[in-house]
């Protein structure tokens, strides 16, 4: 299993939050780091990590380390 460090943010287009593509961080401290620097520049930022086994190409359920500003509603709720 190796764990990918993922974070995903959000451009505000009126009243639509717009996707950007999900990056791809080496270790939760430079995907934090990373959410802060978009932070300012976006209306919001989520911060997760995933369990992958890479021989199966299966996937755990992600987990949420930091969110800030505007997300989608529900997203990754719980």
């Amino acid at each position: 299993m190796a764990t990918m460090y993922l974070v995903q943010a959000f451009k505000q287009n009126g009243r639509k939050l717009i996707a950007d593509p999900v990056q791809q961080a080496k270790s939760e401290e430079k995907a934090i780091a990373t959410a802060e620097r978009l932070a300012p520049m976006r209306a919001g930022v989520l911060v997760f990590s995933q369990e992958v086994d890479i021989e199966t190409d299966a996937y755990d359920e992600p987990r949420v380390i930091l969110r800030i500003g505007t997300l989608p509603p529900g997203l990754m709720d719980g």
